[in-house]
């Protein structure tokens, strides 16, 4: 995993999650599948970062949109 991957038993079940927020990388990876684009996703998360989506992307290994 990388540094904006993070994970911790005792938050979110364990799932991997964005620098140790409470954002699971699963919530990202749905809200692609349910179409959003990465700028879409930045506006509604504005804890995100650019470098975040690029580590999911990464590390869920799928040809997702680039981030811009």
């Amino acid at each position: 995993m990388t540094d904006r991957i993070t994970t911790n038993p005792q938050q979110c079940g364990g799932s991997p999650c964005i620098r140790g927020m409470r954002i699971r990388v699963a919530d990202i990876l749905e809200l692609y599948a349910a179409g959003l684009s990465s700028a879409q996703i930045l506006a509604d998360l504005p804890d995100l970062e650019v470098a975040d989506l690029v580590a999911v992307r990464r590390w869920s290994g799928k040809n997702l949109p680039n981030p811009r």
